[in-house]
Protein backbone atom coordinates (compact mmCIF):
# COMPACT_ATOMS: atom_id res chain seq x y z
CA UNK A 1 0.00 0.00 0.00
CA UNK A 2 1.25 3.48 -0.91
CA UNK A 3 1.76 5.38 2.34
CA UNK A 4 2.74 8.61 0.59
CA UNK A 5 -0.69 10.29 0.66
CA UNK A 6 0.76 13.61 -0.51
CA UNK A 7 2.07 12.12 -3.75
CA UNK A 8 -1.36 10.57 -4.43
CA UNK A 9 -3.00 13.96 -3.80
CA UNK A 10 -0.57 15.73 -6.13
CA UNK A 11 -1.26 13.14 -8.82
CA UNK A 12 -5.03 13.47 -8.43
CA UNK A 13 -4.90 17.26 -8.59
CA UNK A 14 -2.64 17.15 -11.66
CA UNK A 15 -5.46 15.72 -13.80
CA UNK A 16 -7.02 19.20 -13.87
CA UNK A 17 -3.92 20.55 -15.60
CA UNK A 18 -2.46 17.77 -17.73
CA UNK A 19 -5.35 16.13 -19.56
CA UNK A 20 -5.19 15.79 -23.38
CA UNK A 21 -8.64 14.81 -24.75
CA UNK A 22 -8.60 11.96 -27.26
CA UNK A 23 -10.35 14.03 -29.93
CA UNK A 24 -7.51 16.55 -29.97
CA UNK A 25 -5.29 14.05 -31.77
CA UNK A 26 -7.70 14.07 -34.71
CA UNK A 27 -8.18 17.84 -34.45
CA UNK A 28 -4.46 18.50 -34.83
CA UNK A 29 -3.79 15.68 -37.29
CA UNK A 30 -1.57 13.76 -34.89
CA UNK A 31 -1.46 10.02 -35.50
CA UNK A 32 -1.51 8.19 -32.16
CA UNK A 33 1.14 5.50 -31.90
CA UNK A 34 2.36 6.46 -35.39
CA UNK A 35 -0.69 4.64 -36.78
CA UNK A 36 -2.95 5.81 -39.64
CA UNK A 37 -6.74 5.80 -39.31
CA UNK A 38 -6.93 2.38 -41.01
CA UNK A 39 -4.41 1.07 -38.44
CA UNK A 40 -1.54 0.87 -40.93
CA UNK A 41 1.81 2.25 -39.84
CA UNK A 42 3.07 5.73 -40.63
CA UNK A 43 6.11 5.57 -42.91
CA UNK A 44 9.23 6.60 -40.99
CA UNK A 45 11.99 5.30 -43.24
CA UNK A 46 13.13 3.25 -46.21
CA UNK A 47 14.61 -0.24 -46.01
CA UNK A 48 15.77 -3.06 -48.26
CA UNK A 49 16.16 -5.57 -45.43
CA UNK A 50 12.71 -7.05 -44.84
CA UNK A 51 9.14 -6.48 -45.97
CA UNK A 52 6.01 -7.40 -44.03
CA UNK A 53 2.95 -7.76 -46.29
CA UNK A 54 -0.43 -8.16 -44.61
CA UNK A 55 -2.76 -6.14 -46.79
CA UNK A 56 -3.08 -4.61 -50.25
CA UNK A 57 -4.64 -1.42 -51.67
CA UNK A 58 -7.52 -1.41 -54.16
CA UNK A 59 -7.92 1.09 -57.00
CA UNK A 60 -9.43 3.59 -54.54
CA UNK A 61 -6.54 3.25 -52.16
CA UNK A 62 -8.57 1.35 -49.59
CA UNK A 63 -6.93 -1.31 -47.45
CA UNK A 64 -7.79 -4.88 -48.51
CA UNK A 65 -6.94 -7.91 -46.35
CA UNK A 66 -4.73 -10.62 -47.86
CA UNK A 67 -2.64 -13.62 -46.86
CA UNK A 68 0.55 -12.54 -45.15
CA UNK A 69 4.02 -12.73 -46.64
CA UNK A 70 7.37 -11.96 -44.98
CA UNK A 71 10.35 -11.27 -47.22
CA UNK A 72 13.98 -11.35 -46.14
CA UNK A 73 15.84 -9.23 -48.70
CA UNK A 74 13.07 -9.93 -51.20
CA UNK A 75 13.00 -13.70 -50.65
CA UNK A 76 9.81 -15.26 -49.27
CA UNK A 77 10.70 -16.89 -45.93
CA UNK A 78 8.62 -19.92 -46.95
CA UNK A 79 11.18 -20.63 -49.65
CA UNK A 80 14.06 -20.37 -47.20
CA UNK A 81 12.34 -22.63 -44.67
CA UNK A 82 11.42 -25.50 -47.03
CA UNK A 83 12.16 -28.79 -45.30
CA UNK A 84 13.78 -30.29 -48.39
CA UNK A 85 16.31 -27.44 -48.39
CA UNK A 86 17.24 -27.81 -44.73
CA UNK A 87 20.92 -28.49 -44.06
CA UNK A 88 21.26 -26.87 -40.65
CA UNK A 89 22.45 -23.34 -39.83
CA UNK A 90 19.23 -21.78 -41.18
CA UNK A 91 19.42 -18.90 -38.71
CA UNK A 92 23.04 -18.20 -39.66
CA UNK A 93 22.17 -18.29 -43.38
CA UNK A 94 19.31 -15.84 -42.81
CA UNK A 95 21.61 -13.61 -40.74
CA UNK A 96 24.09 -13.47 -43.62
CA UNK A 97 21.26 -12.61 -46.03
CA UNK A 98 19.86 -9.87 -43.81
CA UNK A 99 23.25 -8.29 -43.18
CA UNK A 100 24.82 -8.50 -46.63
CA UNK A 101 21.83 -8.61 -48.97
CA UNK A 102 22.55 -11.82 -50.84
CA UNK A 103 22.50 -15.58 -50.27
CA UNK A 104 25.92 -16.95 -49.35
CA UNK A 105 27.72 -19.73 -51.14
CA UNK A 106 28.64 -22.79 -49.08
CA UNK A 107 32.15 -21.40 -48.51
CA UNK A 108 30.85 -17.95 -47.57
CA UNK A 109 28.35 -19.41 -45.11
CA UNK A 110 31.07 -21.57 -43.52
CA UNK A 111 33.34 -18.55 -43.17
CA UNK A 112 30.54 -16.49 -41.66
CA UNK A 113 29.71 -19.27 -39.18
CA UNK A 114 33.38 -19.42 -38.19
CA UNK A 115 33.28 -15.71 -37.35
CA UNK A 116 30.32 -16.31 -35.05
CA UNK A 117 31.75 -19.51 -33.55
CA UNK A 118 35.10 -17.87 -32.80
CA UNK A 119 33.22 -15.29 -30.76
CA UNK A 120 31.24 -17.77 -28.62
CA UNK A 121 33.54 -17.55 -25.60
CA UNK A 122 32.79 -14.86 -23.03
CA UNK A 123 35.56 -12.54 -21.83
CA UNK A 124 37.68 -13.75 -18.92
CA UNK A 125 35.82 -13.44 -15.59
CA UNK A 126 32.59 -12.22 -17.31
CA UNK A 127 30.60 -15.28 -16.25
CA UNK A 128 31.77 -15.20 -12.65
CA UNK A 129 31.70 -11.43 -12.06
CA UNK A 130 28.61 -10.39 -14.00
CA UNK A 131 26.28 -13.39 -14.07
CA UNK A 132 27.02 -15.81 -11.24
CA UNK A 133 27.74 -13.14 -8.62
CA UNK A 134 24.97 -10.83 -9.81
CA UNK A 135 21.89 -12.97 -10.60
CA UNK A 136 18.89 -11.06 -11.93
CA UNK A 137 15.22 -11.51 -11.07
CA UNK A 138 14.24 -10.69 -14.65
CA UNK A 139 16.32 -12.13 -17.48
CA UNK A 140 15.50 -9.34 -19.93
CA UNK A 141 16.79 -6.77 -17.47
CA UNK A 142 19.84 -8.96 -16.96
CA UNK A 143 20.46 -9.07 -20.71
CA UNK A 144 20.40 -5.27 -20.78
CA UNK A 145 22.87 -5.18 -17.92
CA UNK A 146 25.13 -7.72 -19.65
CA UNK A 147 25.09 -5.79 -22.93
CA UNK A 148 26.06 -2.57 -21.19
CA UNK A 149 28.78 -4.45 -19.28
CA UNK A 150 30.26 -5.80 -22.54
CA UNK A 151 31.04 -2.15 -23.31
CA UNK A 152 33.75 -2.32 -20.63
CA UNK A 153 35.45 -5.25 -22.39
CA UNK A 154 35.67 -3.46 -25.74
CA UNK A 155 38.97 -1.59 -26.29
CA UNK A 156 37.20 0.93 -28.54
CA UNK A 157 33.52 0.82 -27.46
CA UNK A 158 32.42 4.24 -28.73
CA UNK A 159 33.56 3.66 -32.29
CA UNK A 160 30.39 3.84 -34.42
CA UNK A 161 32.04 3.39 -37.80
CA UNK A 162 29.84 1.17 -39.96
CA UNK A 163 32.34 -1.66 -40.34
CA UNK A 164 33.20 -1.53 -36.64
CA UNK A 165 29.47 -1.62 -35.87
CA UNK A 166 29.23 -4.83 -37.92
CA UNK A 167 32.18 -6.41 -36.09
CA UNK A 168 30.87 -5.44 -32.65
CA UNK A 169 27.36 -6.56 -33.54
CA UNK A 170 28.52 -10.01 -34.64
CA UNK A 171 30.54 -10.33 -31.45
CA UNK A 172 27.40 -9.57 -29.41
CA UNK A 173 25.39 -12.09 -31.47
CA UNK A 174 28.02 -14.76 -30.78
CA UNK A 175 27.92 -14.27 -27.02
CA UNK A 176 24.20 -13.75 -26.41
CA UNK A 177 23.21 -17.45 -26.28
CA UNK A 178 25.74 -18.12 -23.51
CA UNK A 179 24.77 -14.96 -21.64
CA UNK A 180 21.05 -15.79 -21.76
CA UNK A 181 21.46 -19.42 -20.68
CA UNK A 182 23.95 -18.57 -17.93
CA UNK A 183 21.71 -15.76 -16.67
CA UNK A 184 18.88 -18.28 -16.40
CA UNK A 185 21.07 -20.83 -14.62
CA UNK A 186 22.28 -18.19 -12.20
CA UNK A 187 18.74 -17.05 -11.47
CA UNK A 188 17.27 -20.48 -10.71
CA UNK A 189 20.34 -21.40 -8.66
CA UNK A 190 20.16 -18.27 -6.51
CA UNK A 191 16.39 -17.73 -6.22
CA UNK A 192 15.03 -21.27 -6.62
CA UNK A 193 17.91 -23.15 -4.95
CA UNK A 194 18.42 -25.44 -7.94
CA UNK A 195 21.71 -27.06 -8.88
CA UNK A 196 24.01 -24.87 -10.93
CA UNK A 197 24.90 -26.46 -14.27
CA UNK A 198 27.25 -24.67 -16.64
CA UNK A 199 28.14 -26.06 -20.07
CA UNK A 200 30.51 -24.15 -22.30
CA UNK A 201 29.54 -23.48 -25.94
CA UNK A 202 30.88 -25.79 -28.62
CA UNK A 203 32.46 -24.21 -31.66
CA UNK A 204 31.26 -27.02 -33.92
CA UNK A 205 27.62 -26.23 -33.06
CA UNK A 206 25.14 -23.79 -34.57
CA UNK A 207 23.42 -21.16 -32.45
CA UNK A 208 20.37 -23.40 -32.00
CA UNK A 209 22.43 -26.47 -31.14
CA UNK A 210 24.47 -24.55 -28.58
CA UNK A 211 21.39 -23.22 -26.82
CA UNK A 212 20.00 -26.73 -26.36
CA UNK A 213 23.39 -28.12 -25.40
CA UNK A 214 24.07 -25.44 -22.76
CA UNK A 215 20.54 -25.53 -21.37
CA UNK A 216 20.16 -29.28 -20.84
CA UNK A 217 21.98 -31.06 -17.99
CA UNK A 218 23.11 -33.87 -20.31
CA UNK A 219 23.66 -31.54 -23.32
CA UNK A 220 21.73 -33.99 -25.53
CA UNK A 221 19.13 -33.14 -28.20
CA UNK A 222 17.66 -34.72 -31.31
CA UNK A 223 18.12 -33.41 -34.87
CA UNK A 224 14.41 -32.50 -35.06
CA UNK A 225 14.67 -30.51 -31.82
CA UNK A 226 17.64 -28.56 -33.13
CA UNK A 227 15.84 -27.97 -36.42
CA UNK A 228 12.74 -26.58 -34.69
CA UNK A 229 14.78 -24.17 -32.54
CA UNK A 230 16.83 -23.16 -35.59
CA UNK A 231 13.54 -22.42 -37.34
CA UNK A 232 12.26 -20.37 -34.39
CA UNK A 233 15.40 -18.24 -34.43
CA UNK A 234 15.08 -17.85 -38.20
CA UNK A 235 11.43 -16.74 -38.03
CA UNK A 236 12.19 -14.08 -35.40
CA UNK A 237 15.35 -12.74 -37.07
CA UNK A 238 13.68 -9.62 -38.50
CA UNK A 239 10.27 -8.15 -39.10
CA UNK A 240 10.89 -4.88 -40.90
CA UNK A 241 11.91 -1.44 -39.73
CA UNK A 242 8.59 -0.59 -38.10
CA UNK A 243 8.69 -2.95 -35.12
CA UNK A 244 8.99 -1.14 -31.83
CA UNK A 245 12.37 -2.56 -30.79
CA UNK A 246 13.92 -2.02 -34.23
CA UNK A 247 12.65 1.55 -34.43
CA UNK A 248 13.96 2.10 -30.90
CA UNK A 249 17.38 0.94 -32.05
CA UNK A 250 17.33 3.37 -34.97
CA UNK A 251 16.23 6.29 -32.77
CA UNK A 252 18.87 5.65 -30.12
CA UNK A 253 21.72 4.83 -32.50
CA UNK A 254 20.94 7.92 -34.58
CA UNK A 255 22.34 9.98 -31.71
CA UNK A 256 25.71 8.32 -32.48
CA UNK A 257 25.80 6.56 -29.13
CA UNK A 258 27.64 3.26 -28.70
CA UNK A 259 26.19 0.01 -30.07
CA UNK A 260 25.86 -1.56 -26.62
CA UNK A 261 23.51 1.23 -25.51
CA UNK A 262 21.47 0.93 -28.71
CA UNK A 263 21.07 -2.82 -28.31
CA UNK A 264 20.20 -2.52 -24.62
CA UNK A 265 17.46 -0.04 -25.52
CA UNK A 266 15.99 -2.51 -28.01
CA UNK A 267 15.96 -5.23 -25.36
CA UNK A 268 13.99 -2.88 -23.10
CA UNK A 269 11.43 -2.33 -25.86
CA UNK A 270 11.17 -6.04 -26.66
CA UNK A 271 10.59 -6.92 -23.00
CA UNK A 272 7.07 -5.48 -22.98
CA UNK A 273 4.11 -7.88 -23.26
CA UNK A 274 2.77 -5.87 -26.20
CA UNK A 275 5.91 -6.82 -28.13
CA UNK A 276 8.31 -9.65 -27.33
CA UNK A 277 6.67 -10.74 -24.10
CA UNK A 278 3.45 -11.78 -25.82
CA UNK A 279 4.51 -15.43 -26.25
CA UNK A 280 4.57 -15.86 -22.47
CA UNK A 281 1.00 -14.55 -22.21
CA UNK A 282 -0.14 -16.98 -24.91
CA UNK A 283 1.51 -19.88 -23.12
CA UNK A 284 -0.10 -18.97 -19.78
CA UNK A 285 -3.53 -18.47 -21.38
CA UNK A 286 -3.46 -21.83 -23.17
CA UNK A 287 -2.31 -23.58 -20.01
CA UNK A 288 -5.28 -22.10 -18.12
CA UNK A 289 -7.69 -23.01 -20.93
CA UNK A 290 -6.49 -26.63 -21.00
CA UNK A 291 -6.69 -26.81 -17.20
CA UNK A 292 -10.29 -25.55 -17.36
CA UNK A 293 -11.76 -27.68 -20.15
CA UNK A 294 -9.14 -30.29 -21.11
CA UNK A 295 -7.72 -31.13 -24.53
CA UNK A 296 -10.74 -33.31 -25.37
CA UNK A 297 -13.19 -30.43 -24.95
CA UNK A 298 -15.96 -30.01 -27.50
CA UNK A 299 -16.01 -27.15 -29.99
CA UNK A 300 -18.86 -25.62 -28.00
CA UNK A 301 -16.75 -25.62 -24.82
CA UNK A 302 -13.85 -23.99 -26.62
CA UNK A 303 -16.06 -21.26 -28.09
CA UNK A 304 -17.58 -20.67 -24.65
CA UNK A 305 -14.10 -20.15 -23.16
CA UNK A 306 -13.20 -17.74 -25.97
CA UNK A 307 -16.32 -15.70 -25.18
CA UNK A 308 -15.40 -15.75 -21.50
CA UNK A 309 -11.95 -14.37 -22.36
CA UNK A 310 -13.44 -11.65 -24.57
CA UNK A 311 -15.90 -10.70 -21.83
CA UNK A 312 -13.15 -10.60 -19.17
CA UNK A 313 -14.75 -13.44 -17.23
CA UNK A 314 -12.06 -16.10 -17.63
CA UNK A 315 -9.53 -16.54 -14.85
CA UNK A 316 -6.20 -14.88 -15.51
CA UNK A 317 -7.47 -13.10 -18.65
CA UNK A 318 -9.01 -9.86 -17.51
CA UNK A 319 -8.22 -7.51 -20.38
CA UNK A 320 -10.55 -9.04 -22.99
CA UNK A 321 -7.71 -10.14 -25.29
CA UNK A 322 -7.27 -13.59 -26.81
CA UNK A 323 -3.49 -13.73 -26.85
CA UNK A 324 -1.80 -15.03 -29.97
CA UNK A 325 -4.41 -13.54 -32.32
CA UNK A 326 -4.32 -10.32 -34.27
CA UNK A 327 -1.35 -8.38 -35.63
CA UNK A 328 -0.44 -4.81 -36.49
CA UNK A 329 0.12 -5.72 -40.17
CA UNK A 330 -1.05 -9.27 -40.93
CA UNK A 331 -4.77 -9.76 -41.53
CA UNK A 332 -5.74 -13.14 -43.03
CA UNK A 333 -2.61 -15.02 -42.00
CA UNK A 334 0.84 -14.68 -40.44
CA UNK A 335 3.32 -16.69 -42.55
CA UNK A 336 5.48 -17.33 -39.48
CA UNK A 337 2.55 -18.95 -37.70
CA UNK A 338 1.79 -21.04 -40.79
CA UNK A 339 5.36 -22.35 -40.91
CA UNK A 340 5.51 -22.87 -37.16
CA UNK A 341 2.26 -24.87 -37.17
CA UNK A 342 3.70 -27.28 -39.75
CA UNK A 343 6.96 -27.91 -37.91
CA UNK A 344 5.31 -28.10 -34.49
CA UNK A 345 3.18 -30.92 -35.88
CA UNK A 346 6.30 -32.82 -36.93
CA UNK A 347 8.01 -32.56 -33.53
CA UNK A 348 4.74 -33.21 -31.65
CA UNK A 349 4.74 -36.73 -33.11
CA UNK A 350 8.27 -37.35 -31.86
CA UNK A 351 7.38 -35.97 -28.43
CA UNK A 352 4.06 -37.80 -28.06
CA UNK A 353 2.22 -34.46 -27.85
CA UNK A 354 -0.04 -34.84 -30.87
CA UNK A 355 -3.23 -34.54 -28.81
CA UNK A 356 -2.19 -31.17 -27.37
CA UNK A 357 -1.11 -30.00 -30.82
CA UNK A 358 -4.54 -30.91 -32.23
CA UNK A 359 -6.17 -28.93 -29.43
CA UNK A 360 -4.07 -25.90 -30.40
CA UNK A 361 -5.24 -26.36 -34.00
CA UNK A 362 -8.91 -26.50 -33.01
CA UNK A 363 -8.63 -23.54 -30.66
CA UNK A 364 -6.88 -21.55 -33.40
CA UNK A 365 -9.62 -22.14 -36.00
CA UNK A 366 -12.46 -21.47 -33.56
CA UNK A 367 -10.79 -18.36 -32.15
CA UNK A 368 -10.28 -16.84 -35.60
CA UNK A 369 -13.92 -17.56 -36.50
CA UNK A 370 -15.26 -16.17 -33.21
CA UNK A 371 -13.09 -13.04 -33.33
CA UNK A 372 -14.27 -12.33 -36.87
CA UNK A 373 -17.89 -12.60 -35.72
CA UNK A 374 -17.36 -10.49 -32.59
CA UNK A 375 -14.96 -7.84 -33.89
CA UNK A 376 -16.01 -7.66 -37.51
CA UNK A 377 -12.40 -7.81 -38.71
CA UNK A 378 -10.00 -10.61 -39.63
CA UNK A 379 -7.70 -11.51 -36.75
CA UNK A 380 -5.29 -14.29 -37.69
CA UNK A 381 -3.13 -16.31 -35.34
CA UNK A 382 0.33 -14.81 -35.04
CA UNK A 383 3.76 -16.32 -34.45
CA UNK A 384 3.38 -16.01 -30.67
CA UNK A 385 0.51 -18.51 -30.70
CA UNK A 386 2.74 -21.43 -31.67
CA UNK A 387 6.16 -20.27 -30.43
CA UNK A 388 5.30 -20.88 -26.78
CA UNK A 389 4.05 -24.38 -27.63
CA UNK A 390 7.26 -25.02 -29.58
CA UNK A 391 9.44 -23.87 -26.68
CA UNK A 392 7.43 -26.06 -24.33
CA UNK A 393 8.05 -29.11 -26.52
CA UNK A 394 11.75 -28.30 -26.45
CA UNK A 395 11.72 -28.11 -22.66
CA UNK A 396 12.72 -24.45 -22.67
CA UNK A 397 11.54 -22.61 -19.53
CA UNK A 398 9.23 -19.61 -19.88
CA UNK A 399 11.87 -17.32 -18.43
CA UNK A 400 13.87 -17.84 -21.63
CA UNK A 401 11.07 -17.32 -24.18
CA UNK A 402 11.65 -13.59 -24.64
CA UNK A 403 15.46 -13.76 -24.25
CA UNK A 404 15.44 -16.23 -27.15
CA UNK A 405 13.55 -13.59 -29.11
CA UNK A 406 16.40 -11.18 -28.29
CA UNK A 407 19.00 -13.69 -29.50
CA UNK A 408 17.25 -14.10 -32.84
CA UNK A 409 16.25 -10.46 -33.40
CA UNK A 410 19.74 -9.10 -32.63
CA UNK A 411 20.74 -9.59 -36.27
CA UNK A 412 17.71 -7.62 -37.46
CA UNK A 413 18.53 -4.75 -35.13
CA UNK A 414 22.12 -4.81 -36.37
CA UNK A 415 21.12 -4.86 -40.04
CA UNK A 416 18.78 -1.88 -39.63
CA UNK A 417 21.34 -0.03 -37.51
CA UNK A 418 23.92 -0.39 -40.27
CA UNK A 419 21.44 0.47 -43.03
CA UNK A 420 20.46 3.69 -41.26
CA UNK A 421 24.11 4.66 -40.73
CA UNK A 422 24.88 4.06 -44.41
CA UNK A 423 21.91 5.64 -46.16
CA UNK A 424 20.12 8.01 -43.78
CA UNK A 425 22.46 8.92 -40.94
CA UNK A 426 20.38 11.75 -39.52
CA UNK A 427 19.30 11.97 -35.92
CA UNK A 428 15.68 10.85 -35.61
CA UNK A 429 13.95 13.92 -34.26
CA UNK A 430 10.16 14.11 -34.81
CA UNK A 431 7.95 16.82 -33.34
CA UNK A 432 5.10 17.07 -30.84
CA UNK A 433 2.56 19.90 -30.86
CA UNK A 434 2.14 21.84 -27.61
CA UNK A 435 -1.57 22.06 -26.69
CA UNK A 436 -1.33 23.34 -23.13
CA UNK A 437 -2.40 26.73 -21.84
CA UNK A 438 -0.07 29.69 -21.45
CA UNK A 439 0.01 30.91 -17.84
CA UNK A 440 1.63 33.68 -15.87
CA UNK A 441 4.13 32.83 -13.18
CA UNK A 442 2.72 33.20 -9.64
CA UNK A 443 5.26 33.91 -6.88
CA UNK A 444 5.47 31.12 -4.32
CA UNK A 445 4.11 33.24 -1.48
CA UNK A 446 0.95 34.10 -3.49
CA UNK A 447 -0.05 30.57 -4.60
Amino acid sequence: MDKNIYLAQFYGKSQNYTQIPREWFTKYGVKRGLRNEDHTGVLVGLTRIADVVGYQRDEKGQKVDCDGVLYYRGIDIRELAKVENYRGYLYEEASFLLLFGYLPTEDELNAFCKVLQNGYDLPDDFLEMNLLRLPGKNLMNKLQHALLTLYNYDPDPDNTDVYQTLRKGLNIMSKLPSIAVYAYMSKVHYYNRKSLVIHYPRKDYSTAENILSMLRPDSKFTPKEAQLLDLLLFLHADHGGGTNSTFTNIVVSSTDTDLYSSMASSVGALKGPRHGGANIRVSLMMEQVIDAIGIKATDEQIVDVIHQILNKKFKGCHDGLVYGFGHAVYTLSDPRAEIMRHYCGILAKEKGMTDIFRFYNRFEKLAMKTLKEEKGVNMCSNVDYYSGFAYNMLGIPRDLYTPLFVISRMVGWLAHNIEHKLYDNRIVRPAAKYVGDLMDYIPRKDR
